[in-house]
């Protein structure tokens, strides 16, 4: 039987309208409904009409410092130009930057978890048609706080560009979200990289990311509240080496 194509999966999930042949087999096909599914779980977790808005940039929440230093035993704090916050009237300095439009990540989520899918021939072949990947950067992810998620990121270079294979473990967020971050050592800047579930998860990297800069890898949970920020609850943390 051959399953819809990953591109139709993610049509689907995008709630978007599919041929007569295609619609057909959805409607017949529990494997691929299973996989719609899965999809769109990561879709609704930004189908938010907040998440859509152009955001200023905004400090890390000190909760994300603090659990640095706690890590990594560093006991100087930040320096930058103070910015205006939005979760607190008062937050350590430094910035946020909005990498890309809520709905290209979005889409990007669908993709990763696209990639993510087995079971069906459709995601095999998405597999195998993949280029060759290099690792450029590694880390274990270790948990923070007691917290149950562990797991490890891997920077990988391909022939369209640097990619992020996160692998994380740890419970159903329920009606939150996991997302992974990178950040400078300094903790002045912090890039948003995407949305990540437990599992394995592939994500682009913005074209000219330095490593060097952005070297810790965060994975948060995200509360589904329309602010794009950081939440300040970070579940697992490493640092890439090379």
């Amino acid at each position: 039987m051959q399953h819809c194509t990953p591109e139709t999966l993610a049509l689907a999930a995008l709630r978007e309208p599919l041929s007569v042949d295609d619609a057909a087999h959805l409607d017949g096909c529990a494997a691929c409904r299973a996989e719609v599914t899965s999809l769109q779980r990561s879709v609704d977790a930004l189908a938010v009409p907040e998440f859509a808005a152009s955001v200023a940039p905004v400090a890390p929440p000190p909760a994300v410092w603090a659990g640095i230093a706690a890590a990594t035993g560093a006991g100087v704090a930040p320096r930058g130009e103070p910015v205006a916050a939005v979760r607190a009237p008062v937050e350590p300095p430094g910035v946020v930057r909005e990498l890309r439009p809520r709905r290209s990540r979005m889409l990007l989520a669908v993709a990763a978890s696209l990639v993510v899918g087995v079971g069906i021939g459709a995601g095999a072949v998405a597999l195998a048609n993949r280029d060759p990947a290099q690792e450029v950067a590694a880390t274990d992810l270790a948990p923070l706080d007691d917290r149950d998620a562990s797991g490890n990121a891997e920077v990988v270079s391909t022939g369209n560009g640097e990619q992020l294979k996160v692998v994380l473990d740890a419970p159903d967020s329920g009606e939150d979200f996991y997302e992974v971050w990178l950040i400078e050592p300094n903790i002045e800047r912090m890039v948003q990289v995407g949305v990540v579930r437990p599992g394995t998860t592939v994500l682009d990297l913005p074209e000219g990311i330095d490593l060097a800069e952005y070297p810790i890898v965060d994975v948060s949970v995200e509360p589904l509240d329309g602010n794009p920020t950081h939440s300040g609850v970070s579940v697992a943390r490493g640092i890439l080496e090379t």
